[in-house]
């Protein structure tokens, strides 16, 4: 290969892949893309934790965020927060939730998120908690929550009305 073929071929690589930037933590099943999975460290002893994702529909057709599941959790939902009069409210979103297509539906604090109850050890900042999202179309997705810092805020693209949610890690349910 002469000096001019291999910059030309340099330069072809370097556009391929600038012009497909691959996101170490995304999960893609069918047509959805999830990304930004976290939550936050727990005290000793806390049997509640929130968990945060953003799933993109990249389709042409509806999905539904019907269960999750975790290990560590003796009970993990999908759930609602919404504000009444100053009062927060949460509850579980039975029917799940729709993802429409060519949307994104963002679980952050102060919103919509997953709700991981009867802990059975701690987050620890730094590691990672496997979960399963199950997808009315996509099926069961395994993905990892990276676990920040007890007051950790959503991460950049992630934000929402409310600054940070209520800490859930003292709550007994």
């Amino acid at each position: 290969m002469n000096k001019l073929s291999t910059l030309f071929a340099l330069a072809a690589f370097s556009a391929v892949v600038l012009a497909a930037p691959v996101r170490a933590d995304e999960v893609k099943a069918g047509d959805l893309v999830i990304s930004q999975a976290w939550s936050r460290a727990t005290p000793a002893g806390a049997k509640v934790a929130g968990g945060f994702l953003t799933i993109e529909n990249k389709g042409t057709a509806p999905d539904k965020l019907v269960a999750v599941s975790a290990e560590i959790a003796g009970k993990a939902e999908v759930h609602e927060m919404t504000m009444d009069n100053g009062v927060m409210k949460m509850r579980p979103l039975d029917k799940g939730l729709v993802i429409d297509p060519g949307k994104t539906v963002k679980l952050a604090p102060g919103g919509n998120h997953l709700m991981l109850q009867d802990l059975k050890g701690p987050f620890k900042e730094g590691e990672k908690v496997p979960v399963t999202l199950e997808f009315e179309k996509a099926g069961k997705v395994a993905v990892s929550l990276d676990v920040k810092g007890v007051g950790a805020q959503a991460p950049s693209g992630g934000g929402t009305m409310m600054k940070k949610m209520p800490d859930h890690s003292g709550m007994k349910m």
